[in-house]
């Protein structure tokens, strides 16, 4: 309960009581601050440090590798036993790493510039990884309201696999947002982004061509502002069509082959994560669907130009 002087002696006391007490907090915070000191230095003792074995470790392995070749077989048996320390020790100071400072990725440099973001703590961590868990499911729910909204509720005439195919892509980036960050994650990661910036540059030359054929239809009365080129084709439409089919089965193809390569993961040692094999079959199922709906489409819009002729 908090002490409300009501006398004037009593408010004396109080203000001595709150004296002595200030002076503690003055004495804790230079403490604080003296620490803080000595840690920024640890920190930049312990960068240098790792930095410096890292290197000689490197100087050293490609040394054993040198030697590997000239010396006796016992003698390669103590290079092997070096080498898989040095592949603990480069784990070890992984690990170290994570609880020191360290320069911010590009991302972070542009927004943040080169403030230290690092958390010091497990706690720290663990309440960042919470939150940042949380965030990622809202915005998995919000997304797949959003598609059931724009399914139900808005009027367009998007047919067969094309509408079930964002449902996939939907599902398929939800998988990935939940893959936790380790060795079978980065290893995929750099394909990954890859697959995503040429689906992206395909996407542009899409609208590209639809937007131009749309734009031609409408203007000639033939079509509805919300309707798609694959109801109805006319010949100069496969000028656009040909440069386009190629890169959509390239897209395709590169479906495929993220999908051989996650079934591959699976058969490492290291797999453990469940989404490594839900997104293999995910990438299939999309390769499936497009490249088959998609050799589909072009022969329906070939029949129909041959119909066209004959009339």
């Amino acid at each position: 309960m908090l002490f409300n002087p009501t006398g004037l002696n009593e408010c004396l006391q109080e203000w001595e009581d709150l004296e002595k007490d200030y002076q503690q907090v003055q004495e804790t915070h230079r403490l604080y601050k003296q620490k803080l000191e000595e840690v920024s230095k640890l920190q930049d003792s312990c960068s240098s440090s790792i930095a410096r074995q890292r290197k000689k470790i490197k100087d050293l392995n490609e040394s054993l590798q040198e030697c590997r070749a000239v010396v006796n077989p016992e003698d390669v048996n103590k290079i092997d036993e070096i080498q898989d320390s040095i592949k603990e020790r480069s784990n070890v100071f992984f690990e170290m790493e994570a609880f020191l400072p360290k320069k911010n990725e590009l991302y972070l440099s542009l927004v943040l510039g080169n403030v230290n973001v690092t958390l010091l703590n497990k706690q720290s961590k663990f309440a960042y990884k919470d939150e940042y868990e949380k965030f990622k499911l809202y915005l998995t729910v919000l997304l797949l309201l959003f598609s059931f909204t724009c399914r139900f509720l808005v009027t367009y005439r998007i047919k067969g696999w094309w509408v079930f195919q964002h449902y996939v892509s939907t599902f398929l980036s939800g998988v990935m947002l939940t893959w936790p960050d380790g060795e079978l994650y980065q290893m995929f990661r750099n394909q990954f982004l890859s697959y995503s910036m040429y689906i992206n540059f395909v996407q542009f030359l899409q609208y590209y061509y639809q937007s131009g054929c749309l734009y031609r239809l409408r203007a000639l009365g033939e079509r509805h502002n919300m309707d798609l080129t694959v109801e109805g084709f006319q010949s100069w439409m496969w000028r656009g069509l040909t440069f386009l089919l190629p890169f959509l089965f390239l897209g395709h193809f590169f479906q495929l082959y993220n999908g051989i390569t996650l079934f591959q993961m699976t058969q490492l040692p290291e797999w453990k994560e469940w989404q490594v094999l839900m997104c293999g079959s995910t990438f299939l199922v999309l390769f499936m669907g497009n490249f088959f709906t998609t050799l589909g489409v072009v022969y329906h819009k070939y029949m129909d130009q041959d119909k066209a002729k004959a009339l």
